[in-house]
């Protein structure tokens, strides 16, 4: 019963680990952080991320410029990468972590302590790759929320709104920390299991003659 529960919740977790590492992978590098559409031409729409600012037209064609200078961009976005970078790396590294620790996988069979850590280790990581993906995500719809409603710009000039990229992020560090607290309480739960004897009790260690002389009971009749 106990080891079905296990299992369950590693594979959940293994699931949303791997899911929110995707998911915050491709939050990283596609440029739908923002979108901006002008009313003096509804036929372009500018799209916002990280790395670059690509204009959509009306006939599908897709026109894309890198930031020109790392140093010239906001505060919120040259953290922001570092931050989702970080997470992406993270990610990577729990999730291989916690492989180790499961279960199903032969590794470590025999030194259950060490699969124990593995997956408690991949838990932890994992969660910290849930929040570097949140707080990035979470300050740039902040600035972007800010922007929208700031009463010193005309009303004319067009605002930034969130992109798809801002959901999917949130949904990616939701996973990541949701699978890692899930790894996390199941490497919890796990237990060194230890010999038992016929009456369930735990078999004492062997000692050799150096710690003490014992006599076969066969034999005792002999001693005199």
């Amino acid at each position: 019963m106990a080891g079905g529960w296990w299992a369950k919740a590693q594979g959940g977790g293994m699931l949303l680990a791997v899911l929110g590492w995707i998911s915050s992978c491709v939050t990283t590098f596609v440029p739908l952080w923002k979108n901006l559409n002008l009313d003096l031409n509804e036929l372009e729409v500018w799209n916002m991320g990280l790395w670059q600012v690509c204009i959509t037209q009306e006939e599908g064609v897709v026109e894309c410029q890198a930031h020109g200078s790392f140093l010239a961009l906001p505060p919120e976005l040259r953290i922001s990468r570092l931050l989702m970078c970080l997470s992406n790396g993270l990610g990577l590294l729990g999730s291989l972590l916690a492989a180790l620790g499961l279960e199903g996988w032969r590794t470590c069979e025999d030194k259950p302590g060490r699969k124990r850590r593995l997956l408690l280790g991949g838990g932890v990581t994992l969660g910290v790759a849930g929040i570097t993906t949140l707080v990035p995500v979470s300050w740039v719809a902040y600035n972007t929320v800010l922007d929208f409603w700031d009463e010193t710009v005309p009303d004319i000039v067009p605002r930034w709104e969130f992109g798809e990229a801002t959901f999917l992020g949130w949904f990616a560090g939701a996973f990541l920390a949701a699978g890692g607290l899930l790894l996390a309480c199941s490497a919890r739960s796990m237990r060194t299991p230890t010999l038992l004897g016929p009456a369930g009790r735990q078999v004492p260690p062997a000692r050799g003659l150096a710690g003490g002389h014992h006599l076969h009971p066969k034999n005792a009749d002999l001693v005199i």
